[in-house]
């Protein structure tokens, strides 16, 4: 394990030069990587709703225009861990400047794309701002006053959840309103005010873990991510039984396989693979994984049907903007929930909210899979759904602060971003190939396969509660914080219960 470097006249917690620190200064520093990140959020679902009226008018097929999210997910996944070791080695306010340049670059050219091949390759700039949220977990760690650690990086990691809701709701509006190219354009200003916030607001922070890359791991844990990611994105359209599909998929979980046995003998890996045999690390994992799956899953599962003609017997014939808004309780319950989960975390530790966000978003889906057709079973369950995200997600990446060294936050953070993100493309992989198994006539989705849908989606929160159940108590986290050399374990909270 690297070794942490520090300015002398930090001292040896990171906190002193945050702790004198005057109060509007942290709560800037707040709103910048706020910003960063709710762009960041916003641009990954944003375009979803809108792919049959950009493939319209850039004159490609849907199927073809899929591949503005594709790109974007794949360039997110990849970038993602690379970039968050590099901040940990040069300094984090440095490499989040330059991921939100690419990010500003990104989202611009996109809003002028005169063609797909430039769309593509402006949503593979805008990915590189996957990063975005564990330098910004590590930046809040870093440098702000330990009492607002946790409920900070609550907000921060529901902020990605809000933002992907927000990108559903608002999709409609924008594209009726105004036109798809100001998808991008409104984005855009939010991604510039972060990117001078954090030019002009945000100090370099002291710790750094000197090295070099791991180029070798890098390579291929890319091979083995776009393997993956590919296989399932593209898997509905090429075939599950497809040679490229098996292919894929083979060759993605042999290159990951390599990847830990390369990492587990490099001096400095990309990823120290150690940190997931902490209980406290791998359980955040799995529940990231599922909550992932989750989130994804009721934003194709939801709209869909709300969108559907009444005269089916089960869609409610709402336009996309109506459906958009009926998802509002769920965002603001994101909102709510992962603030509240963050003062939580201070006072008995991430493992309740944990549960609570499981056993919320478990109740979610169980709600509409016994009974959907009425509109207040679809509100009640988007709020559960809102809070289960938001307790969770908080809870995940505070427990993930507290079992790793303040100098390996960023990269460790970046494991978990990339694990949610690949459960967001297997729930939208599995969700949309369970729609798409069983059709009417005209081409629409049979009521059995929203049912289907939703017992998938409420049996993986099970999956995260089990998870959520077996993370560590808090002797257990303290003493893993001490055997992993995590010396602010007790400053980032004062937990008091399991």
């Amino acid at each position: 394990m690297s070794v942490a470097t520090q300015s002398p006249s930090t001292g040896s917690v990171p906190a002193q030069s945050a702790a004198g620190s005057p109060r509007g200064r942290s709560t800037a520093i707040i709103l910048f990587l706020s910003l960063g990140g709710l762009s960041f959020a916003v641009l990954q679902s944003l375009v979803a709703p809108a792919l049959g009226t950009i493939g319209g008018d850039l004159g490609v097929a849907t199927t073809d225009a899929s591949w503005v999210l594709t790109a974007y997910l794949l360039s997110a996944s990849v970038l993602t861990p690379i970039l968050g070791r590099l901040g940990d080695m040069v300094g984090k306010r440095r490499v989040i400047i330059v991921v939100l340049a690419l990010l500003l670059v990104g989202t611009v050219l996109a809003a002028l794309a005169p063609n797909l091949g430039v769309l593509i390759v402006a949503r593979i700039l805008q990915g590189a701002a996957g990063a975005v949220m564990p330098l910004s977990i590590g930046i809040v760690r870093d440098e702000l006053p330990r009492e607002r650690v946790s409920v900070t990086i609550g907000l921060l990691s529901a902020i990605f959840g809000i933002g992907a809701g927000i990108g559903i709701v608002a999709a409609g509006p924008i594209v009726e309103a105004l036109s798809w190219h100001w998808l991008f354009w409104l984005p855009a200003v939010l991604v510039a005010i972060a990117l001078l916030g954090a030019i002009f607001g945000i100090p370099e922070s002291p710790v750094r873990t000197p090295g070099r890359l791991d180029l070798i791991g890098t390579a291929i844990l890319s091979v083995g991510l776009v393997a993956l990611l590919l296989a399932v994105s593209e898997g509905q359209k090429w075939g599950w039984g497809d040679v490229k599909t098996i292919g894929l998929i083979a060759l993605g979980a042999v290159a990951l396989v390599v990847f830990v046995l390369v990492e587990l003998r490099v001096k400095e890996p990309l990823i120290d693979v150690r940190l997931f045999t902490h209980r406290g690390v791998w359980t955040a994992h799995v529940v990231a994984l599922a909550f992932g799956f989750a989130m994804f899953g009721t934003f194709i599962l939801v709209p869909t049907l709300l969108q559907l003609p009444s005269v089916l017997g089960y869609g409610f014939g709402m336009s996309v903007t109506g459906a958009g808004l009926l998802l509002l309780p769920t965002v603001v319950a994101m909102v709510v929930s992962g603030v509240v989960a963050g003062a939580l975390i201070r006072r008995i530790g991430p493992k309740i909210p944990m549960i609570v966000g499981g056993v919320a978003v478990t109740a979610a889906f169980l709600i509409p899979a016994l009974g959907h057709g009425e509109v207040w079973q679809i509100v009640v369950s988007g709020v559960l759904t809102g809070i289960g995200i938001g307790m969770a997600l908080a809870a995940t990446s505070n427990a993930i602060v507290e079992s790793v060294p303040a100098a390996q936050t960023s990269e460790a953070i970046s494991a978990n971003t990339v694990i949610r993100t690949v459960g967001s493309s297997v729930g939208t992989a599995v969700i949309a190939a369970l729609l798409a198994s069983d059709v009417s006539a005209q081409g629409a989705p049979l009521d059995e396969g929203f049912t289907v849908g939703f017992w998938v989606s409420a049996g993986v929160g099970v999956l995260a509660v089990l998870a959520a159940l077996l993370a560590p108590s808090l002797r257990a986290r303290r003493r893993e914080a001490r055997a992993a050399g995590v010396d602010d374990f007790e400053e980032l909270g004062k937990p008091g219960g399991i």
